[in-house]
């Protein structure tokens, strides 16, 4: 019987797609994942006290996902417009101040966080100085730092990045925005595991985790790498994709399955995701183990 709890810290809000609103935010939709996988996961943020915030909040309840959330009367509950390409691909607009900009500290969610065996979070809450605070104060008292990077311009800095990543046991990030980074940081190179390797060094890191679109991903580990190739799917849209990969990868890891296990799990979730409409589809067992079954 697993015994290992996640947190996830940041954002939660409304995707505002051309179709209607959906629940979202990189951190709930691993939340919502990681609860799925049998992984007991809180979600720790701030809603508006608004319209829009309660029915977030029922929603979220809807999906079995536990949560201490925030209430604040002067900011909005979050909302975020998606925009898709003829591809599924999302670009986002996203608005602020709003609630989870505001993510206060206090005494339960600090005790939460020490009762956790992992703590994951992005790059996109710490974009304001009082969410940012609260983070940096809780990131001493978590086990297992993961830092799932979610860049969005023009809403994180590149030396603030860097902090992060040195603190953090598990780095997680998307081809596009490794290279970005490599660069960033003073490198030229062009060959993927140079990249990483590169990174890795910068940053200290012992694990990294790179996506690599319909390619499926790289793990890398004490200077070793493991490939997972991806999923041949009909892509609806790609919006939390990463983030269900990412939720099945670290629930694997808590769990302590193999790493081939957990990487092959992951993308075949990440696309299945991606093959359905929003971020946080329900996926039928059966159709995971049909996908792993039939191969890449």
């Amino acid at each position: 019987m697993n015994t290992k709890k996640a947190i996830c810290f940041g954002e939660i809000l409304w995707d505002l797609f051309p179709s209607g609103k959906k629940i979202g935010g990189a951190p709930l939709n691993v939340a919502f994942r990681m609860t799925q996988l049998g992984i007991p996961t809180t979600m720790i943020s701030a809603i508006g006290s608004d319209a829009l915030g309660e029915d977030l909040q029922q929603a979220v309840a809807e999906k079995g996902v536990a949560t201490m959330l925030q209430k604040k009367k002067s900011f909005p509950t979050g909302t975020v417009d998606v925009s898709l390409n003829t591809m599924g691909s999302a670009q986002y607009t996203i608005p602020m101040p709003v609630a989870w900009d505001h993510i206060s500290y206090n005494t339960a969610i600090e005790k939460k966080v020490q009762e956790a065996d992992c703590f994951v979070f992005g790059s996109l809450v710490a974009r304001s100085p009082e969410s940012k605070e609260t983070l940096q104060r809780l990131f001493p008292l978590a086990s297992y730092k993961v830092f799932d990077l979610n860049l969005r311009k023009p809403h994180y800095n590149p030396t603030e990045l860097l902090e992060w990543m040195q603190q953090a046991d598990l780095i997680k990030c998307n081809e596009e925005e490794l290279a970005e980074l490599v660069r960033e940081y003073g490198s030229n190179a062009s060959d993927i595991e140079q990249q990483v390797a590169f990174l890795a060094a910068h940053t200290n890191s012992s694990q990294l985790c790179i996506t690599l679109g319909s390619n499926g991903a790289l793990w890398y580990e004490n200077q070793s790498f493991l490939y997972q190739s991806g999923f041949s799917i009909k892509v609806k849209d790609t919006v939390g994709a990463g983030d269900s990969f990412l939720a099945t990868l670290l629930s694997g890891i808590l769990t302590d399955q193999p790493m081939s296990d957990n990487l092959q799990n992951a993308c075949a979730i990440g696309a299945l995701v991606a093959c359905k409409v929003g971020a946080n589809p329900t996926i039928n067992p059966t159709e995971l183990i049909n996908l792993t079954s039939n191969g890449s």
